[in-house]
């Protein structure tokens, strides 16, 4: 009966599987926002032939409007049912990696970036599993065991021994003569940094440590000192406010000069230029009123909570320490609270870093080194040491290209995005897109944005009043390369100025890349950086360590 109703075209009281559609855009617009088909029917208030049997028929009073709006979706549904093929759109677009793409969301390669570590970790362990029995050699073993306690010990006493910062700036504030920060405070202050830094340098030889004990405990050296530095002699600029403005409260024998103001750590370098020449051109005189708000304000927080010198006490230097920045400040913004889950997969990232970074060390690093050093003992010739160097910079460019990816990841994300945590401290902003960077100048600035802030605080604008531009950005490079060649030095046991001359050489290449031919072609500046890159970090470490 039902297949005779069908053959007379009786389908009020049938229901049909609704045919598949296409996702086209001309088939969604007659769909619901369920994916259902809307509903449908003739003018004359019957169901379709091409209804399923459960679309809602037109009244019969239906008015024209949604008439037509039926009768659309039928004609479209016809169309569609007469295609052989699907519609395929075509329209002016640019694909994903186009520089004028407006996608940013290349996490899948992040993760591609992952697997192909773990296949690294999988084979290496395999195939030592086949030489020597066991997953691991003994050698990095004992590379991440040997003295760990005194390591840890040690480090902890360096911590320690920063505070000493707290109670000088508590005495440099408090005397009313020659101990005063603008007076004998300062220098008694950098001596003291000298001697601190002299002490914890020699302190891994001095016990003989391991390679890698030694590059984490002179990193965190360095790390310390930037971090006394910036709290001494911002709080020594405070002290030093203070007492300008307490000496307000009899004008007669006070400066009435214009208040200084300390640069932040987000102030352009236009900015501190501009600063620097206001300085020269105001008057000497102002207002007392004026003055004592400038002053006032130069010693409360941006956010207005905290004013010198209440942030001199152990607990905010402590606060200060944990914190994930190396310029000091009254206050800085804060999250409501500790994620925990976050804080747990942050601290197991930086321990699998480093796990990792000791394998690439230990399996693709120290045996081309140890092989090459091997064979250039008894060689004269410069032409076969040359070779030999040039093989094994050629052999050390990916592992080096892999030890880079992982520094940066566990120092600017893991560390301290871990610290930043414990500390609830809310700016992460750690690095910007240094892997688009076309110059180093670009690449000192978007690297390492906590040193850079450091250097442009405390060497950059502290210089700028007394020098040009051109002699601060100068005195700027030359502190950052002392610091790295000492960092070479300290991992090495030798004192080349390899890593000093290539970075002074910065500045020359910088000059080339921005004159006018140059500095257009961005895509051809970025292969350089990243060649160089690459190239120079496989060449300082065959440099140091064979010559």
């Amino acid at each position: 009966m039902a297949m005779a109703a069908a053959l007379n075209g009786n389908t009020d009281h049938i229901l049909r599987p609704r045919p598949v559609k296409p996702g086209n855009p001309t088939v969604l617009r007659g769909q619901s926002k369920d994916g259902t088909l809307k509903s449908n029917g003739n003018h004359d208030g019957t169901p379709s032939g091409m209804s399923s049997g459960r679309s809602t028929p037109l009244p019969a009073d239906a008015p024209p409007s949604a008439q037509s709006i039926s009768s659309a979706r039928k004609q479209v549904r016809a169309q569609q049912k007469h295609r052989m093929f699907p519609t395929v759109e075509y329209a002016a677009r640019v694909s994903h990696f186009d520089p004028r793409s407006e996608y940013r969301d290349f996490r899948g390669f992040f993760v591609l970036f992952w697997i192909g570590l773990a296949i690294m970790v999988i084979t290496t362990t395999l195939r030592n599993i086949k030489d020597t029995g066991y997953p691991l050699r003994h050698q990095m073993w004992d590379l991440l065991t040997t003295k760990t306690w005194e390591l840890g010990i040690s480090d902890a006493v360096m911590v320690g021994s920063t505070a000493l910062s707290v109670p000088l700036q508590m005495l440099f504030r408090r005397s009313k003569g020659w101990l005063r920060w603008e007076n004998m405070g300062m220098p008694i202050h950098s001596a003291f940094q000298i001697a601190w830094l002299v002490l914890w340098v020699n302190w891994p030889f001095l016990l003989n440590w391991t390679w890698t004990a030694q590059v984490f405990f002179t990193l965190h050296t360095l790390t310390l000192l930037m971090k006394m530095h910036s709290y001494a002699f911002y709080n020594g600029h405070l002290s030093t406010t203070e007492h300008r403005l307490s000496a307000l409260d009899n004008p007669e024998n006070a400066s009435t000069a214009a208040a200084v103001r300390y640069p932040s750590s987000n102030t352009q370098l236009n900015e501190m230029d501009k600063a620097a020449e206001q300085k020269k051109n105001e008057d000497e005189k102002e207002t007392l009123d004026r003055l004592r708000e400038d002053l006032a304000l130069e010693l409360t927080s941006p956010l207005g909570q905290v004013t010198y010198p209440q942030n001199l006490s152990l607990y905010n230097y402590a606060d200060y320490i944990l914190c994930p920045t190396l310029c000091y400040e009254l206050e800085y913004p804060r999250t409501p609270q500790i994620q925990w889950v976050e804080l747990f997969w942050k601290t197991m990232a930086v321990f699998g870093c480093i796990f990792l970074l000791t394998i690439v060390s230990e399996e693709f690093i120290v045996p081309v080194l140890n092989e090459s050093a091997v064979r250039l003992q008894g060689i004269t010739s410069w032409s076969e040491m040359s070779l030999i160097l040039a093989e094994t910079i050629s052999m050390l460019l990916f592992p080096f290209m892999v030890t880079l990816l992982l520094v940066f990841l566990v120092i600017f994300e893991y560390v301290l995005g871990a610290f930043a945590e414990i500390s609830c401290f809310a700016d992460r902003h750690f690095y910007s897109d240094w892997w688009n960077s076309c110059d180093w100048l670009e690449f000192s600035r978007e690297w390492n944005i906590p040193v850079h802030h450091f250097l442009r605080r405390h060497v950059y604008g502290a210089s700028r009043p007394y020098v040009s531009r051109n002699t601060a950005t100068l005195i700027t490079f030359l502190v950052s390369a002392f610091g790295h060649e000492l960092v070479m030095g300290c991992i090495t046991k030798k004192l080349r100025g390899y890593g000093f001359v290539a970075q002074m050489l910065q500045l020359p290449i910088v000059a080339l890349q921005r004159t006018k031919i140059v500095r257009s072609r961005r895509l051809f500046n970025n292969i350089l950086f990243w060649s160089s890159m690459i190239l120079g970090l496989a060449m300082m470490c065959a440099l140091y360590v064979l010559v």
